[in-house]
């Protein structure tokens, strides 16, 4: 049986402004051009990898990193 809620670690590249998605846990990764079509492409990637028992709820964690000027 699978879990009720999967995770996804989301990253966006600030050189190609590219987004990838991995899910924690489960061997689905997707890519994007944009963060708006990451979320559509998740949902695709969860559909064709689970048949019928599939999670119910798709959480996005964000993952950002941010460089300073000392």
């Amino acid at each position: 049986m699978t879990s009720t809620k999967i995770i996804f670690e989301v990253s966006e590249d600030e050189l190609d402004c590219s987004c990838s998605a991995s899910a924690l846990g489960f061997g689905i990764h997707t890519q994007s051009d944009s963060m708006d079509d990451i979320r559509r492409n998740v949902r695709e990637a969860v559909d064709c990898y689970f048949d019928d028992d599939r999670p119910r709820v798709i959480r996005l964690h964000y993952v950002r990193d941010e460089d300073l000027v000392a």
